[in-house]
């Protein structure tokens, strides 16, 4: 039976996990946190940092094959896995393009893979002496996710909000809309896409509010970001699942904004909306076994559940018997279980074949659902 080791247990571990128990396999999760949501359904479960060499090293050293459910793990631990003949994905020099943004856009530019104009500061205090043109967005190189690690900055006026890192700075698109590809490799080479994804942001949190999959867009656009997609990947030139954020501008031209080396939030809806999931898929590559297809039973929708502001503590989500009384719908709770102010806490999937009622249960589902701590 294949020993596979996921570095990361929090959500999207708990919802590969949930896949991956159908398998002949046997996994063993590592993360710092003793309650996080994979501790108590892996096969095994070790408490420890995933950014630490020697942990990574020891944890990985018996198993066979070792994946990812988060991008800031240590690569040296893994190139040094890989080096002693285990599997692993995604390979250690893609990550270490994901990891750092700067070198990320170094990678896009190099492979004549669209994406915004760009400049890079080490000392983040230089920005004062440069010609720059406003606005712009300052993006930290490393350790940035969901909303994080991101400053806007209008003018001048808004250098006293910098993040104090090295950075990129970006020109911001001419938006349309976001969208996301996302796309998956096996050892082989070959390489699939679901369809492209639509997002629509909760301004407050910088946080996806909710995706469609397919997206409402025309075909031409859709081809075109699912052949930059697979360009991306066929440059990273590793197995794995990746997601590839593009923007849409208003001239219909696309950038991509930045690629996830692992199972991502654009593709939740595909474990009802889908005939392979995107943790089946994680779980195919890290198996070396084939790549399932990512044709889609029905439209679909995913809704994040995120903590309300104002409530810290025991999580409780109010109303899902109205919740659950639509049609169509799927529950997903993280088992996290303290909730906070912006925190993701879950997601609802809304399945329907009809764009317009499915709108109408989107927006049911976020007049009626709230987390919130219990009193």
């Amino acid at each position: 039976m294949i020993k596979i080791g996921i570095l990361g247990g929090g959500q999207l571990g708990y919802m590969f996990l949930q896949n991956a128990l159908q398998y002949p396999c046997e996994i063993s999760i590592l993360d710092p946190a003793a309650d996080a949501p994979c501790a108590p359904h892996a096969h095994h479960f070790v408490q420890g940092d995933f950014k630490d060499y020697d942990t990574v090293v020891a944890f990985g050293e018996n198993l066979d094959a070792i994946g990812i459910e988060i991008e800031h793990v240590n690569v040296e631990a893994l190139r040094y896995l890989k080096s002693i003949g285990k599997k692993v994905v995604p390979d250690p020099e893609a990550l270490a393009i994901i990891q750092d943004k700067g070198v990320q856009k170094a990678f896009y530019v190099k492979n004549n893979i669209p994406t915004a104009p760009y400049f890079e500061l080490d000392n983040w205090e230089d920005l004062k002496h440069e010609k720059a043109t406003y606005p712009l967005f300052q993006k930290s190189r490393k350790d940035g996710y969901d909303g994080k690690g991101v400053q806007f900055l209008k003018s001048e006026a808004d250098l006293d909000k910098m993040l104090q890192v090295p950075s990129i700075f970006e020109t911001p698109a001419d938006l349309d809309r976001e969208i996301a590809v996302v796309t998956v490799a096996d050892h082989l080479g070959n390489i699939v896409t679901y369809p492209t994804v639509e997002f629509v942001i909760n301004e407050e949190y910088n946080l996806l509010d909710y995706l469609l999959i397919p997206s409402s867009l025309n075909k031409t656009i859709t081809d075109k970001a699912e052949q930059i997609a697979r360009d991306v990947v066929k440059a990273l030139n590793s197995p794995g699942v990746f997601a590839v954020e593009l923007f849409l501008n208003k001239d219909q031209t696309l950038w991509v904004n930045e690629t996830a080396s692992r199972v991502h939030n654009s593709g939740h809806s595909t474990i009802e909306g889908a005939y392979s999931s995107q943790f089946d898929q994680m779980l195919r590559t890290l198996m070396e076994l084939p790549l399932g297809s990512t044709q889609l039973f029905t439209t679909s929708a995913m809704v994040n559940l995120i903590g309300a502001e104002g409530e810290t503590g025991p999580a409780v989500i109010e109303n899902v018997e109205k919740l659950l009384a639509i049609p169509g719908t799927y529950l997903h709770w993280y088992a996290k279980a303290i909730t906070k102010p912006g925190r993701k806490m879950g997601h609802i999937t809304l399945v329907d074949d009809n764009l317009e009622q499915l709108k109408q249960n989107i927006k049911q589902v976020n007049e009626t659902i709230k987390v919130v701590s219990k009193k």
